[in-house]
C-alpha cells in the first residue's frame, strides 16, 4: 500500500485519539479521570461542612431542650426572655463594658500564667535538679483551689484588680506547667539519641527536638489553663469589681434576676468558646506534622 492510500484510510477510518469521533470508552475514560481529580477537593469540602451542621443541629437542639425545660415549669427564664435582656444590656452599653472588663482579666491572669508555666514545665522535665526543686510546690498549689486562695490574695494585694488576675493566673498556670512538663518528659527517646549520634548538642536537640515534640502538649495544657482561667472568673470577681461579667450574674442573683444571670453565662460561654476556637486553630497550624484522626 503506497503513503497516498495509507492517508486516505486514515481519513476515512480515524484513530480514536486522533478523530473528534472518539469511542465512547475513550469518553468514559476521560471523565472518570475528570472526577478523579476532583473528587479530593469535593470530599474536603464535605469533611468541612459536617461538623459545622452537626454544632448547629447541637446548638438548635439545646435550645428546644432548655425552652421544653422553661415550658415545663423549671425556674428557668425562656430563650425569647434571654435574649430581650441581652438587647437591653447590649442597648445601654452594659454587656459591651462588662464583657471588656472580664475578657481583660482573662487575657492579662492567661497570658501570663502560660508564659510562666511553659519555660517552668521546660525546665522541670530536662533538669533532673530542678524538677526535685519545684515539682513538690506544684503538686502542693495543685490540690489548693485557686479560689481558696482568693481570702489570702485580698489580705496581701488589697482589692484593685491585682488579686483577680492572680487568681487567674495561678489557675492557667497550675493547669499549663503539668501538660508542659508531661510533654517534655514524655519526647521519644530515640530522637533524642539520634540527634546526638548526628552530633547536635543540648541547645540543638532542646530546640529542634524537644521543642517541637512538645507543642502539642503545650497547646493541650493552655486549652486546659483558659478553660480554668474562665471558671475562676465569677470568684475572682467578687473582689470589690465594680463590672464584669461574674460581678453582673453575682449582682444580678440578689434580685433572682435569672434572665440577667443567662446573659452572664451565655456570654462567658461565647468568648471562651471562641478563644478555644483560636487555640484550636493554633494547634493545627504548628503541629501539622502530626497525624489526625
Amino acid at each position: 500500500m503506497s503513503v497516498l492510500d495509507k492517508r486516505s484510510a486514515d481519513q476515512r477510518h480515524p484513530r480514536p485519539e486522533q478523530g473528534p469521533g472518539a469511542p465512547p470508552e475513550a469518553e468514559a475514560a476521560d471523565s472518570t479521570a475528570g472526577a478523579a481529580k476532583f473528587a479530593p477537593e469535593s470530599s474536603r469540602s464535605r469533611r468541612r461542612g459536617l461538623p459545622l451542621a452537626l454544632n448547629a443541629v447541637s446548638v438548635a437542639l439545646g435550645i428546644a431542650i432548655w425552652w421544653a425545660l422553661a415550658a415545663a415549669g423549671f425556674k428557668l427564664p425562656t430563650p425569647p426572655e434571654v435574649v430581650d435582656r441581652a438587647s437591653t444590656l447590649i442597648s445601654d452599653g452594659t454587656l459591651a463594658d462588662d464583657a471588656l472588663a472580664s475578657l481583660t482579666r482573662v487575657l492579662i491572669g492567661f497570658a501570663l500564667g502560660t508564659a510562666v508555666a511553659v519555660p517552668v514545665g521546660f525546665l522541670m522535665g530536662w533538669y533532673g535538679i530542678l524538677r526535685g526543686l519545684i515539682e513538690p510546690w506544684i503538686q502542693f498549689f495543685r490540690t489548693i483551689p485557686p479560689l481558696a486562695i482568693i481570702p489570702l490574695a485580698v489580705v496581701a494585694m488589697g482589692i484593685d484588680e491585682t488579686p483577680k488576675i492572680f487568681v487567674i493566673f495561678l489557675a492557667a498556670f497550675l493547669a499549663c506547667v503539668i501538660s508542659t512538663f508531661q510533654g517534655v518528659v514524655n519526647v521519644d527517646r530515640t530522637l533524642i539519641n539520634a540527634a546526638r549520634v548526628l552530633g547536635a548538642g543540648d541547645a540543638t536537640i532542646f530546640a529542634r527536638v524537644v521543642v517541637p515534640a512538645s507543642t502539642p502538649f503545650i497547646l493541650v495544657g493552655m486549652r486546659v489553663g483558659l478553660g480554668s482561667a474562665w471558671a475562676t472568673l465569677v470568684a475572682a470577681e467578687l473582689i470589690a469589681a465594680q463590672e464584669g461579667l461574674g460581678y453582673r450574674m453575682q449582682n444580678a442573683q440578689l434580685y433572682y434576676d435569672l434572665p440577667t444571670i443567662f446573659v452572664g453565662l451565655i456570654s462567658i460561654g461565647i468568648l471562651g468558646l471562641l478563644m478555644d476556637r483560636v487555640l484550636l486553630l493554633a494547634e493545627r497550624r504548628l503541629t501539622r506534622w502530626q497525624e489526625r484522626r
